[in-house]
């Protein structure tokens, strides 16, 4: 029976440790630039949906493959919204991880 790996996402994830130190605030912005890409990516899937809805109201004769199409594009911004939280949480873990390094630390209250 095979093993199942677990996968840890670290920051570090991206290097081996022989490429040297991680720059954290390229990790950070790296996060930040796929964060806002996936945005984008669920903001036009979300309209496509919301055009495609309207096409099968428009377009009774077809509907039905107006609707598929709906149904996907609604799944796709679902996705990419889903992937840009995961973003958002890496950038967030980037950040901290720099400021720790740093000896950067902001107290919450």
């Amino acid at each position: 029976m095979a093993e199942k790996q677990h996968h840890h996402h670290h920051i570090s994830h991206h290097k081996n440790v022989e490429d040297g130190p991680v720059d954290y605030k390229k990790e950070e912005k790296h996060h930040k630039h796929l964060e806002h890409l996936s945005k984008a990516g669920a903001v036009a899937a979300g309209a496509y949906a919301l055009h495609e809805k309207h096409k099968a109201k428009k377009d009774p004769e077809n509907a039905h493959s107006h609707k598929i199409k709906e149904e996907i594009a609604a799944t796709i911004a679902v996705g990419a919204g889903g992937f840009a939280f995961h973003e958002k949480h890496e950038k967030k873990a980037a950040k901290k991880e720099d400021e720790m390094l740093h000896g950067k630390h902001h107290h919450h209250h």
